[in-house]
């Protein structure tokens, strides 16, 4: 039961960090345009910069992303491509909203 337990909390863990229209915005747009910097997101998006490099943070903290810096500027990408597959799956549900 103790290993159920950890896979739901890790699911948990995931969802929750993906949780957020900009979070799930952000994934789509890493997997159509694979690395991008903070202004260029902002720019797809049409959000403020300190909303996009708050929320690539978190994901970037908890292992959603990674980051490379190539001078003074920082370049984001999906570090994992399995998020994919979640966003799939929500699409083709037919829940009431």
């Amino acid at each position: 039961m103790r290993i159920q337990k950890q896979k739901f909390e890790k699911a948990a863990y995931i969802l929750k960090t993906m949780a957020h229209p900009t979070r799930l915005a952000v994934i789509q747009l890493l997997d159509q345009k694979g690395k991008l910097g903070v202004n260029e997101i902002c720019k797809y998006l049409q959000c403020e910069q300190s909303l996009v490099s708050h929320h690539l943070s978190n994901m970037r903290i908890k292992g959603l992303l990674r980051s490379e810096r190539d001078g003074t500027s920082i370049y984001y990408s999906l570090k994992e491509r399995e998020l994919l597959k979640i966003m799939h799956a929500i699409e083709k549900c037919n829940c009431n909203m």
